[in-house]
């Protein structure tokens, strides 16, 4: 529906982006396993990814770029990728990509797809491609910040006043984070400066290390500190704390 947008969380930093009767799949991790992780989150329902006009993928991590989550999907789905994904994606099977840099645009229906700076590693470990990660803002009706995996950077504040709901990473899947990551304090720090009408705390307990290591006793404490957080830093900034598949509509 025109003038509405919806928001389903499907975990880690997977999310059905539903805008003016267009449906954007970010970062798609849709297994029960990648890699050494496992979904503690609850499991993607097959219906939520059906009808995808375009992917939205960050960068190449694993977590991000799963080549059989991505083989789960129609192959002609066009995926928009930082630059240097090309190659990696084509040779999982995905026919369609078009490469971005910050600043770069692509329509996608009736919407704008604007990639961004992001501050995060583009190698894809221990020896795949490079590719320099990128977030999106998608503009329509609504204009959403998807900021796929990034530590602040200057430029962040640019955005300021322009986006009506910004999707933040606030952890990862292990016990701590390395650099180029937002935790929770340095994910309300972005909502200051992105001053959205909503902020989700994305990127958080959804996988995990598999046995034998040590689950989290509460995966939800670093979306409820960054809840926290924000409130006082950013007080003007609506915080929606979302369950793995909770969907939400704003007018």
């Amino acid at each position: 529906m025109a003038g509405a947008l919806g928001i389903t969380w499907l975990g880690h930093a997977t999310v059905l982006l539903e805008l003016d009767g267009v449906r954007l799949l970010t970062d798609p991790v849709l297994r029960e396993r990648v890699g050494p992780l496992v979904r503690v989150g609850a499991a993607v329902a097959a219906i939520e990814t059906e009808r995808i006009d375009a992917i939205l993928l960050s960068h190449l991590h694993a977590d991000h770029a799963d080549a059989p989550s991505l083989r789960l999907l129609p192959a002609s789905t066009p995926v928009l990728a930082p630059v240097g994904a090309a190659r990696w994606l084509s040779s999982h099977g995905v026919r369609t990509v078009h490469e971005l840099a910050p600043d770069d645009s692509v329509s996608i229906g009736s919407l704008e797809v604007t990639a961004t700076v992001a501050e995060h590693d583009g190698r894809r470990r221990p020896l795949g491609a490079t590719a320099p990660p990128i977030g999106f803002v998608t503009r329509g009706s609504h204009a959403c910040y998807f900021a796929g995996d990034t530590d602040l950077f200057g430029a962040m504040a640019d955005l300021s006043g322009t986006i009506d709901v910004a999707l933040l990473p606030v952890w990862g899947w292990g016990p701590k984070l390395g650099p180029g990551h937002l935790d929770p304090e340095r994910a309300a720090e972005a909502a200051a400066r992105i001053s959205p009408a909503v902020a989700i705390p994305i990127h958080w307990g959804t996988l995990a290390r598999g046995w034998p290591f040590r689950r989290p006793r509460d995966p939800r404490r670093p979306a409820q500190e960054f809840a926290h957080l924000a409130a006082r830093r950013a007080p003007e900034v609506d915080v929606r704390v979302l369950e793995p598949g909770e969907r939400i509509e704003l007018p």
